[in-house]
């Protein structure tokens, strides 16, 4: 069976007593150690050493960081202009591993010695100064690569430590955290395929019924039947054409914030020559629909910014929806000055 890899990234030579020990415990759980002083990383004849180790982070299942008083050496695409002093700027090996596994999706925990992050704390305070020393770093990189990686949005969990017992306690409840979110998730995807099959017996049960209504209709009355039936009919076959724009941008946004249902806005949609005149007639439709004691003067305000703030993602979210119907795309009508957007059904006609 495949074992789970776990790349395991930092400077050696200060954390290397770290290292073993992580590398211990990772295998004790059954999974792959991937460090590059144990020959775990296969380099490449063709390109630089720390190019492989870029190859591999991003191939990794997890990686873990840790992050010391050492920056680090150079990355071997980078100048190659040693380090002068403290605050001289440079990429390291170590932070270009992170960056690679974090643009690759790697799943990151990233574990700070606690006397560099009682430091980072300084550093935030003194950022502009070249005169602070700093007791715990070798260099102001390190903070640059802790702020870099606490900016991040996601994925990217930091516990600060003292000693090593404290790590192995932070991952082995972070990894049994994440096993159970997967069995969880499986869960999750039974319980929607379950509902799938429902959802798909319940569309049956309704073509039965319909079924059964249309010829109720026929005996009960049949002069009216015809017409009811096929206007339902093609009522119900528009509908269904019209799904397929559900997801979009522009549509989720008229759903969201007017009363126009999928078929005015398809039909809108269709009828538009111009991103103008599409606009124009939304526009009269929400202020039909919508009366301003009930928000329809604040919808077709959004329009309006939308419009004079955005007018390239609209015509691209309005174009999208367009090519999901099978229409072409539409043009501005006019040029788009700020006074010709504000004609735009701005104001009720």
């Amino acid at each position: 069976m495949a074992k789970s890899r776990i790349f395991v990234s930092s400077t050696y030579y200060d954390l290397k007593h770290l290292r073993s020990a992580l590398e211990s415990f990772i295998d004790r759980l059954g999974f792959e150690p991937v460090l590059s002083e144990k020959g775990s990383i296969p380099y490449a004849p063709d390109m630089a050493l720390d190019e492989s180790c870029y190859h591999e982070a991003r191939q990794a299942d997890i990686m873990v960081l840790i992050i010391g008083g050492r920056y680090g050496s150079e990355k071997s695409a980078a100048s190659e202009k040693e380090a002068s002093d403290f605050y001289s700027h440079y990429d390291s090996i170590t932070r270009e591993e992170f960056r690679s596994a974090e643009a690759s999706g790697v799943p990151l925990y990233i574990l700070i010695e606690r006397g560099v992050y009682a430091e980072y704390q300084t550093y935030l305070k003194n950022r502009e100064s070249t005169s602070v020393r700093y007791a715990h770093v070798d260099s102001v990189n390190i903070f640059q690569m802790v702020q870099e990686i606490l900016a991040l949005k996601r994925n990217n969990p930091v516990f600060a430590f003292d000693r090593y017992h404290e790590m192995e306690a932070w991952l082995r409840e972070q990894w049994a955290g994440l096993f159970q979110e997967l069995l969880q998730r499986r869960s999750s995807q039974e319980q929607l395929t379950s509902l799938s099959a429902q959802v798909s017996q319940l569309s049956e049960s309704n073509k039965t019924l319909k079924a059964y209504l249309e010829s109720l209709m026929r005996h009960v009355s049949p002069e009216d039947s015809k017409t009811v039936i096929d206007a339902e009919s093609k009522r119900l076959d528009e509908l269904r054409k019209n799904r397929v724009i559900e997801d979009n941008n522009f549509t989720k946004f008229l759903l969201k914030y007017t009363e126009l249902d999928l078929i005015q806005i398809a039909a809108a949609l269709s009828e538009a020559k111009t991103i103008n005149s599409l606009f124009k007639s939304i526009s009269s439709s929400i202020n039909e629909s919508m009366p301003e004691d009930i928000g329809g003067e604040a919808a077709v305000s959004i329009i309006y910014r939308l419009l004079q703030d955005q007018p390239e993602y609209a015509l691209s979210d309005v174009n999208d929806a367009r090519s999901k119907l099978g229409l072409a795309p539409l043009k501005w009508g006019v040029r788009r000055k700020k006074s010709e957007i504000e004609a735009i059904s701005i104001t009720k006609g």
